[in-house]
């Protein structure tokens, strides 16, 4: 239930908050609650990855692609995630969550989180997702991207990514062949 709250409350402010580019980076300041908190009292790290769907909400909603997908019946789809925790984010503590696309291929988008606090990185998750249309089918991430004024070929993706989605793209072909 709270994180329904907070996703209605992102959302709302997002409306309300200047545009960003594309190729721009959302920034917003959340704090850890006691819901958010594991047995070791620090924050869950599942929660990171429902903090990462707020952080992609207004990165939507902000360069303008949530309006635009929505108009067309598109929704998106998360594929695969990765988290690398550095720090612990603890009890009541602000951070800042950053969400910027690092780039896409033929099948995936590729959005990066950053939580911030006290001018150090306490963790990065990278998320490959997908949008599709009303039947279903996968759409190329160029033609979603143009909705949003991308009109060039995607930035290189940072090595970490691309090893990352080929070992994603490895496992995936185990799990199709039944191993």
């Amino acid at each position: 239930m709270v994180m329904m709250f907070r996703f209605v409350r992102v959302w709302w402010l997002s409306r309300m908050r200047r545009r960003i580019a594309a190729d721009g980076a959302s920034r917003f300041t959340m704090r850890v609650w006691p819901n958010d908190l594991d047995f070791n009292v620090h924050m869950n790290n599942g929660r990171y990855f429902s903090a990462a769907d707020l952080g992609r909400l207004d990165w939507w909603v902000r360069t303008g692609l949530w309006r635009q997908t929505l108009a067309r019946g598109w929704r998106p789809m998360a594929g695969d995630a990765n988290a690398r925790f550095s720090r612990s984010l603890q009890p009541f503590q602000k951070y800042i969550l950053q969400t910027r696309m690092v780039g896409w291929n033929d099948k995936w988008l590729f959005a990066e989180h950053r939580f911030l606090s006290r001018s150090r990185t306490y963790a990065v998750l990278v998320v490959r997702y997908l949008f599709v249309d009303r039947e279903g089918n996968k759409l190329p991430p160029a033609r979603v991207m143009a909705l949003v004024g991308w009109d060039g070929p995607s930035p290189p993706l940072p090595e970490f990514v691309e090893l990352w989605h080929r070992g994603q793209d490895s496992l995936s072909a185990e799990l199709r062949a039944g191993r």
